[in-house]
């Protein structure tokens, strides 16, 4: 498809390749700058806001995010194809950045909302448009997606030292800009490597009107049970809707009442045989323990990246590294020891004795907690009163890549394995609510930044960490039984 041009793969796969390193640069520019913006006093450009509600509209954009592609998946399979929702995306995502840039408050939550909307309509299909170039499938097209999966990390990689340098030495305004001028280049290659993509993505999948018709009342009945839900909890003062952290309360409801929902409803259901039905309730756990990682790793951008610019010692021969400088550490870090995770399970495979994939969901949390014990120590020294090393935040950010390869590309492919085939769009939409509860808990815990002392807050997570990873450990035998053949 489109000729094979792009180290022996399809000329296709450059034009998504560059996209994604273009949208991703976007993305994680922005993302560098925004606490340190918004926590940032006003005389320096700043919104001043206080760090509970900083944490809570980081927590509630970057949960958005991922929510989004649900949406955005079905707009595109049903209306739009995966071409234009790409190109659509693009747009929107571009709009967003240059609201942001606009000096006034309105703008910046303007530019929040339209990111997510043009995330959700191009991250689930750009994937998708990938998996479309290989129509043969096998290994080759499984090493499509790894190259693609370099430009993620390629993207986020780069985007901090541009994005970080204007926002935080020149003005946070032109930081912003700087990812829409990312996002707008992405969208000229797009459109001009267009003519390489062949046929993906150009056609909307659709679907059967009754068994649209049947998902739809679903859902409906699902979104007014979790309404009623959260109204009877604001009735009895359980979630104060007047607050940020209220909202951030709020939506971690009803994403938690929604998964919990959908699996009780598909363990119930008398169309999946007991087999499905096992492997269905081991992946509801694994979904548990997905949040609880993602609730510590997603930290990195938000209170990780608060302890960098006012805890961490950053001058280098004389010059100071803005804080945001690190929050390419961890990109950086993917790309170097990606290749050597995927030799190890392939190496422990040939010998019988890779670890199963709930063990492996072990690993990421053990090494999740262990990098927070870190940042508690680095804690302790910077509550005497002096800046720390950044070694500190570079040991914690490699911890926690460990801790990222060993769970989030093997909940991906245990999802693929473990769900009915006929089931498997449907559970990755609801595998993406894990992470987006992940990163609402995230704000929640960021929110308490310099609120609670820092070696009390990071232990905590620590314990969470630890507890949750020896948990599972110990439901590593039963979630295999659940599991059956599928390691």
């Amino acid at each position: 498809m489109g000729g094979t041009g792009f180290f022996g793969h399809p000329r296709g796969l450059a034009t998504l390749f560059f996209t994604e390193v273009w949208e991703r640069f976007s993305y994680y520019g922005m993302r560098a700058l925004l606490i340190l913006f918004m926590t940032a006093p006003a005389a320096q450009g700043g919104l001043e806001l206080d760090t509970g509600k900083a944490g809570a509209v980081y927590g509630l954009y970057t949960a958005s995010v991922y929510l989004s592609a649900l949406p955005g998946g079905w707009l595109a399979d049903r209306l739009l194809g995966q071409r234009r929702a790409v190109l659509f995306g693009g747009v929107v995502i571009a709009l967003g950045h240059f609201s942001m840039a606009l000096p006034a408050s309105a703008g910046f939550y303007a530019g929040l909302f339209l990111i997510v909307v043009g995330t959700g309509l191009l991250k689930p299909n750009i994937s998708t448009m990938v998996g479309e170039l290989y129509p043969e499938g096998g290994a080759r097209r499984d090493a499509g997606f790894s190259i693609f999966y370099m430009g993620i990390n390629l993207g986020a990689f780069v985007a901090p030292y541009v994005t970080g340098y204007l926002g935080e030495r020149v003005d946070w305004h032109l930081g912003f800009a700087a990812a829409g001028v990312g996002m707008v280049l992405g969208l000229v290659q797009y459109v001009l490597g267009g003519r390489h993509l062949g046929q993906a993505g150009l056609v909307p999948k659709g679907a059967p009107k009754e068994a649209g018709r049947r998902g739809g009342m679903g859902w409906l009945a699902g979104v007014c049970g979790l309404a009623a839900l959260l109204g009877g909890l604001h009735l009895v003062g359980w979630v104060d809707l007047r607050t940020a952290q209220g909202w951030l309360t709020a939506a971690g409801i009803v994403i938690l009442g929604s998964a919990l929902a959908y699996f009780g409803a598909m363990l119930g259901s008398a169309r999946l045989s007991s087999e499905e039905r096992k492997r269905l309730a081991a992946i509801a756990l694994l979904f548990v323990f997905s949040a609880v990682f993602w609730s510590g790793f997603e930290q990195a951008g938000s209170s990780l990246n608060l302890f960098a610019d006012r805890l961490t010692d950053r001058l280098v021969l004389g010059w100071e590294v803005p804080a945001s400088f690190f929050q390419s550490v961890n990109a950086l870090l993917i790309i170097a020891l990606a290749p050597a995770f995927a030799w190890l399970w392939i190496f422990l495979n040939k010998r019988r004795r890779e670890p199963s994939s709930p063990a492996k969901f072990a690993f990421g949390l053990f090494f999740m907690g262990l990098g927070f014990v870190v940042m508690a120590l680095a804690a302790l020294l910077a509550a005497k009163g002096e800046k720390v090393s950044p070694m500190w935040l570079v040991v914690t950010y490699l911890l926690h890549t460990f801790g990222e390869l060993s769970l989030s590309p093997v909940g991906l492919s245990t999802v693929t394995k473990l769900a009915p085939e006929r089931m498997v769009g449907q559970m990755m939409g609801v595998w993406f609510m894990s992470i987006s509860l992940g990163n609402l808990a995230a704000g929640q815990v960021a929110g308490l930044f310099g609120k609670l002392p820092l070696p009390q807050l990071f232990g905590a997570v620590a314990a969470v960490g630890a507890l949750a990873a020896l948990l599972l450990g110990l439901l590593v035998r039963p979630m295999r039984a659940l599991a059956g053949p599928v390691r």
